[in-house]
């Protein structure tokens, strides 16, 4: 590699002029891992100079460049020793910049084990820690739902010109490019489909089986501005239709292909068992794409949220079960008459699909030393993902809402001088002063739980700066002695709002 290339490639980076340097290695042909990792380190510094959102194809262009050097990162370091903290650095850096922190703190600390006592590597590690442990430093959903619907009625009018073009099917790359490009302010991956249905546009929100997505979509279609409506509707999850059908295999399914052996379950929820003979050969061959292709049907025929409303288990035989079966396309009846009558007409309205709460039970812990939740007996919750995620130390959820300032948390207070019969008074009482101290759009609760020491008041935090300040005030005057705010993240520490004194945070 010429000496002078590397020497002049530096003084830019001294100079702060990042596109040069990007121009200048793209130009060659041949990239080898010390040009590639330097080019990722121009894109960071690029992306630094740039506002959001234009700022995150930046640092996400540095990542495409970085994660695939990992296999030669050990051959990398016989010949430059420091090239292990610095690849690693430049990955955390990208990842921290792209609100993915839980992603980031591993690579920075791989990177200090690399260069020990590195003051800027400590430093993100540090900023890392805080942030999952207290993120109210990160844009919050409520404001970048506000930007994306903003920006998305601005900029309605070309996705509709597009979805008009007669030869629509040759723009369809560039109509999801700009759809994803006007609600990227909100979300980091946007899933969404497109239509018309005859009289208006429609922006379809998929939840993709997730019920935290759900909860998420439900309050961005609820902020859509009064103006957009005259000409959209503004949906989450597939609706239903009917004469639907999928073709795999070299053959056509349809709904009536499909026999189902229902059941009403002890939750209010449905059990189904599915035969397909269409199908049965594939199963051995593709499983999962079977099963993608019955869930397709499902949600064709119930309705997307529906369908994870009510879905609590789902299996596919391998031969016909005994005893009575529907075919697919009456199972809407069989959950209108059998399994939610009164639900049933609203099963597809977002709202009324997050308020399927689920009673849970704890073998409270034993151990001396236990961990948060774990002394619960008894609880409650319309997100029972999150509380299942939490105990298995699975952030998935967290990492997803987190990349786009959704918070979700709990609230927890001892219990000492509470008469047992007051417990879920109290719990009330505090969500009610909470929610209404708050106002509209700050905060949506998922439940809740009791221990043998602690109870515990789960939300949803679309702001969780204005969700704190309104707790602490209403925790000063609550009869507990003191109060703290955790997230749903099992490996971080909680952070207090009301001290042992009756001291606010």
């Amino acid at each position: 590699m010429n000496q002078e290339f590397l020497n002049q490639l530096e003084q830019w980076h001294q100079e702060d002029r990042y596109q040069e340097i990007i121009d200048a290695i793209e130009a060659r042909e041949k990239l080898d891992f010390a040009l590639i990792s330097a080019l990722a380190r121009a894109y960071n510094n690029l992306a630094r100079d740039k506002m959001p959102p234009e700022d995150r194809p930046l640092y996400q262009r540095a990542l495409d460049l970085l994660l695939p050097l990992e296999d030669q990162l050990e051959e990398a370091v016989k010949q430059d020793p420091d090239a292990a903290h610095t690849w690693n650095f430049r990955v955390g850096y990208a990842y921290f910049y792209l609100d993915q922190e839980s992603l980031a703190l591993p690579y920075f600390q791989k990177a200090l084990e690399a260069r020990p006592g590195d003051g800027d590597t400590l430093e993100f590690i540090d900023h890392c820690q805080r942030i999952l442990t207290l993120p109210v430093s990160i844009k919050p959903f409520r404001v970048r739902t506000e930007e994306a619907w903003a920006a998305f009625l601005a900029g309605e009018g070309e996705l509709r010109a597009l979805m008009d073009r007669k030869d629509r099917e040759t723009v369809a790359e560039e109509l999801v490019a700009r759809c994803s490009e006007l609600l990227s302010p909100a979300f980091s991956n946007p899933a969404f489909e497109l239509g018309h249905n005859g009289e208006k546009y429609e922006l379809i929100l998929v939840p993709e089986g997730d019920r935290t997505r759900l909860f998420q979509l439900a309050y961005f279609q609820k902020h859509a501005p009064k103006e957009l409506l005259d000409k959209w509707n503004i949906l989450v999850g597939r609706t239903r239709s009917t004469n639907f059908g999928l073709r795999m295999g070299g053959q056509d399914i349809t709904a009536e292909d499909v026999q189902v052996w229902a059941e009403k379950t002890e939750g209010g929820g449905l059990g189904v068992e599915l035969y397909c003979e269409k199908l049965a050969p594939l199963m051995k061959e593709n499983e999962g794409q079977v099963y993608n292709m019955i869930y397709i049907l499902l949600d064709q025929v119930l309705g997307e949220l529906a369908a994870m409303r009510y879905v609590d288990y789902l299996d596919i035989l391998e031969a016909p079960a005994e005893g009575g079966s529907i075919t697919l396309d009456k199972l809407a009846d069989f959950v209108a008459t059998q399994v939610d009558p009164e639900g049933w007409p609203r099963a597809n309205d977002p709202e009324h699909a997050c308020e399927r709460w689920s009673a849970y039970q704890g073998e409270p812990s034993q151990e001396e030393d236990w961990p948060l939740r774990a002394d619960v007996f008894a609880g409650v919750s319309c997100c029972v993902p999150l509380i299942n995620a939490y105990f298995k130390g699975d952030d998935y959820y967290m990492d997803r809402l987190h990349r786009d300032g959704v918070v979700p948390g709990f609230f927890y207070y001892p219990l000492d001088g509470i008469d047992k019969k007051d417990v879920l008074d109290l719990r009330d009482q505090l969500e009610q002063a909470i929610g209404a101290r708050c106002g509209e759009g700050v905060v949506t609760f998922t439940g809740g739980s009791t221990g043998i020491e602690l109870g515990y008041l789960d939300f949803i935090a679309w702001d969780l700066k204005v969700l704190l300040d309104a707790a602490v005030e209403v925790f000063a005057g609550a009869p507990v002695d003191w109060a703290a705010f955790h997230s749903f993240r099992f490996n971080v520490n909680g952070v207090g709002l009301k001290s042992e004194a009756g001291e606010q945070q």
